[in-house]
């Protein structure tokens, strides 16, 4: 089978009800559009239907894993985008927080020369029509302060869960990464960073999900993550530096 121009792939827990409407955003998005694509869902150990109601969506092309017991985003992240076959890889959230009409302005960034485009809140140009509470980005700002510290330099929002990969990038990235939980995004660019690879932060729409499955206790947990991050690489478990990557 021809692989897709796209991949998009979804972590999902407990999302029967925010899923399917998404799916059919998404397959409305390729219909209108020239690119074949791709859906990769996967189901973390949920304790409702949502791998079925995915299966019911009717998309030609859709895999669906399941992980048991639940894993963490990291982990669903990591097995959808190394399951994935396009040439370019998307991950997003089951609410389409970041629109999937995005989708277009982070491919030409990408078929410009960038291996990895991140969406970010952060940057010039982002508009964020429904914002989080005022403690939640708070921590966000704290979080990202201390990313540009401990792992990630001049990027302003890692944690903007619409982000594009290469298939080469997502193969040295996905490979090599470790983390579970909340800041496997901080990771991913770290080793995308250390790989040599080219990083592009763009600037999208983003609106704020109240039914959000990210608690405070696992973005207060991130924190110590940003040490083992620095740990695994001082340790060597992401492969000696590759040179230094360049921004677009």
């Amino acid at each position: 089978m021809k692989a897709p121009d796209v991949s998009v792939v979804i972590p999902a827990f407990n999302e029967s009800a925010r899923l399917p409407p998404s799916i059919a955003r998404i397959a409305d998005y390729f219909a209108k559009s020239p690119l074949s694509y791709e859906l990769v869902v996967v189901d973390d150990g949920s304790a409702d239907d949502t791998a079925a109601r995915a299966r019911a969506c009717g998309v030609a092309d859709l895999t669906v894993l399941v992980n048991e017991p639940n894993r963490g985003k990291g982990y669903s992240v990591r097995r959808g985008m190394l399951a994935a076959r396009g040439a370019h890889r998307l991950m997003t959230d089951a609410d389409l927080s970041t629109p999937i009409e995005e989708l277009d302005r982070l491919l030409a960034v990408q078929r410009a020369g960038a291996d990895v485009v991140i969406g970010s809140r952060a940057v010039s140009g982002a508009n964020i029509e429904v914002r989080q509470p005022w403690y939640r980005e708070n921590m966000g700002r704290l979080f990202n302060l201390l990313v540009r510290v401990l792992a990630v330099p001049g990027l302003h929002d890692t944690q903007c869960g619409f982000k594009l990969f290469s298939a080469r990038a997502a193969a040295e990235v996905f490979s090599r990464a470790r983390l579970d939980g909340f800041s496997f995004d901080v990771e991913a660019l770290y080793v995308a960073r250390r790989r040599g690879l080219r990083i592009a932060e763009l600037p999208v729409v983003w609106r704020n999900d109240a039914a959000t499955r990210v608690g405070l206790g696992g973005g207060a947990f991130a924190f110590v993550d940003l040490l083992r991050i620095r740990l695994s690489a001082a340790r060597g478990r992401y492969g000696p530096p590759a040179g230094p990557s360049r921004p677009t």
